[in-house]
Formats: C-alpha cells, sequence, structure tokens
C-alpha cells in the first residue's frame, strides 16, 4: 500500500541520512561545510529523558533518550565551545547579531522524568533549558493519545475502526503486525481533522480499556512539580497550547483560544506570563505562517516548530517560526 511504501522509504531516507553523516564527519568533510551549516546557534528538541525498558513493540520510544545519551550531548557541546543558552538570551543573540554560537534545549509535553532526570542534569552544569507545557495536562485534562494508540495495539490482536464509512481491520497478533498496525492507524490519525481523531481515540480507548486520564497522570507533571522547576532561574516554562492540538488545522478563534489560553493557564498557576510558545507537532502541516503571525501578535517573544534546521542570524525576522533538531530515540 502506499502507506507501506511511505513507512519503508521513510525507514530508508534515514538509514541513508544516518550513514551520510556518519561518513561526512569521519572523512572531516564537516569541517570544511562549517561555516555554511553551522549557523548561529540551535535550538533542540527532546521529549522524555529515562531509561529506555525492553519492549519490543515500542513506537513511543523515538520521543526517549537515556541520561547518558543527554550528558554525552552535553559533553559534546561542552568540546565545542558552544553556550548553553536561555530561550530569552537566544532571541536577544539573534535581534542584535551577537555572533557568539549557542545551544538552547527544549523538553515538549512536561513530562515527569524532564523533572526527575533532565532537571538534575542540566542542575549540575548549571545550563539553562525550556519546557513547553500544554496546560490541559497538568490539569487533569489531557489526552496523550499517541501514547494510548500504543497501549491500545499493544493489548489487541485486531482493532476495527471506521474509515471514509468503510470498516477497517487491522491485525495486531503479532509483534511485525503490531509495529505495521501502529503505524497505519497513526498517521491516518495525523491527516485528519483534530477534533475527529480525538473522537476516534476516545472511543478506541474506552473500548479496548484504556485509561486516558491515568496514562497522563503517570507521565506528566502536577502544578506543583512545574512550579518546582519554575522556582529555578535556569528553567523557562513555555507554552504549547491547551489540548496539544495542531493550531494549522483549527479555526482563527480556536488557534487563538489554544495559543492565548495556554498563556492565561501558566500566568495564574505560575505567577508569570511565558514568553515563549512551541507548536504542537510542529511540521509544515502543523503549524503555518497564520500561526507564526498570530503567535507574534498574541505576544510571544519567540515560537518553535520541528522544521529541522540550525539557527541564522536571518531569523531574527522570524522569531515565531524557528526551526529546532530532534535528539530522540531514532
Amino acid at each position: 500500500s502506499d502507506m507501506e511504501q511511505r513507512i519503508t522509504m521513510t525507514g530508508m531516507k534515514t538509514a541513508m541520512m544516518k550513514a551520510a553523516m556518519s561518513g561526512l564527519y569521519h572523512t572531516g568533510a564537516h569541517r570544511l561545510l562549517a561555516p555554511y551549516t553551522q549557523g548561529a546557534g540551535v535550538i533542540f528538541t527532546l521529549h522524555h529523558v529515562k531509561q529506555p525498558d525492553d519492549k519490543e513493540f515500542a513506537p513511543n520510544r523515538i520521543l526517549e533518550v537515556a541520561p547518558e545519551f543527554l550528558e554525552a550531548v552535553l559533553d559534546q557541546v561542552a568540546e565545542q565551545g558552544l553556550e548553553v543558552v536561555s530561550l530569552d538570551e537566544a532571541a536577544r543573540r539573534l535581534r542584535e547579531e551577537d555572533e557568539r554560537r549557542f545551544v538552547c534545549f527544549t523538553f515538549d509535553d512536561g513530562y515527569r522524568d524532564n523533572l526527575e532526570n533532565a532537571y538534575p542534569i542540566f542542575k549540575a552544569r548549571g545550563h539553562p533549558f525550556a519546557i513547553y507545557i500544554p496546560t490541559d495536562y497538568p490539569s487533569d485534562r489531557g489526552e496523550l493519545w499517541w501514547v494510548a494508540l500504543e497501549e491500545i495495539v499493544r493489548r489487541s490482536d485486531e482493532i476495527e475502526l471506521c474509515r471514509n464509512g468503510e470498516l477497517w481491520r487491522l491485525p495486531c497478533r503479532t509483534v511485525a503486525e503490531k509495529w505495521r498496525s501502529h503505524e497505519q492507524i497513526y498517521w491516518w490519525l495525523r491527516s485528519i481533522d483534530e477534533a475527529t481523531q480525538r473522537r476516534i481515540v476516545r472511543t478506541l480507548a474506552e473500548r479496548y480499556d484504556v485509561d486516558m486520564p491515568a496514562l497522563c497522570r503517570d507521565l506528566v507533571m502536577t502544578w506543583d512539580e512545574i512550579r518546582m522547576l519554575a522556582a529555578d532561574p535556569l528553567v523557562t516554562i513555555g507554552a504549547h497550547t491547551k489540548g496539544h492540538y495542531a493550531v494549522a488545522k483549527i479555526c482563527d478563534e480556536k488557534a487563538i483560544d489554544q495559543m492565548t489560553g495556554s498563556a492565561d493557564v501558566i500566568e495564574r498557576e505560575l505567577g508569570r506570563r511565558p514568553q515563549h510558545f512551541a507548536y504542537p507537532y510542529g511540521d509544515a502541516d502543523s503549524a503555518g505562517p497564520r500561526d507564526f503571525t498570530l503567535a507574534r501578535a498574541l505576544g510571544f517573544k519567540t515560537a518553535v516548530t520541528t522544521r529541522k534546521g540550525v539557527l541564522f542570524p536571518e531569523h531574527r525576522r522570524y522569531l515565531t517560526a524557528l526551526p529546532r533538531v530532534s535528539l530522540n530515540g531514532d
């Protein structure tokens, strides 16, 4: 199918990219390209920092890095002479064309392991970092639908869905079937409108006895835990919508409500209005020019996507459309 071909091609591209980057590094050619590729700085995207488990079926492992990996990245940043800075400082350097190269570390979604595993690593080194909070999550209204989907597929031998008015049956008996069916369902859910996506996942969760609020409570920090982090000047708390919606897929009114509403909640809970925003998912289908304009109009100093790229001085004109580089389980 087209979906299977796309999955295969994605895997091939990843493997080719790894091989190319490894070859480039070992030839030393990356040093010749440095003036054209290094830019002014880079913002890294992370989610979980935790020890990997040994599950054979774990599609969300891509969102995880081990503490040792994070330590190794910070060591490499130090060896390269790059300065770890806050988002405020990154914005200042871009605006004022400060030539000192920098790195920012940002975490999406507010997972508890950020407090337990990532914070001590940054604190020990005196490095700043940022966490973007979807405010429904610590308010006990969160839907970690991608985590729920993994659990639904793990528990099932077969999943039945209504897709475009037709019954869709996906086998989930073997590990290989689970991986294949999960990929097909996940990318279909990412392609449809947000309200329908959530309704389908809620229905599946109920059918397969997956408690979505409990998943959120297990994985995400409470407001009290977020307050503990926010009390440290090293930590920047940013907004990430209320319900983790792809803002490009919703109307102006709802997008504004999701964006400014999350800032309102953070200000109420923490006593400070967030100056920085991250677009959920962050790809081109989830955040576009309208949303970059909205973020600026709503008063955010910066807003980050997940479009791949380093920062260049020219980004001072596009502070609400900044690219990031992912550090993940792939």
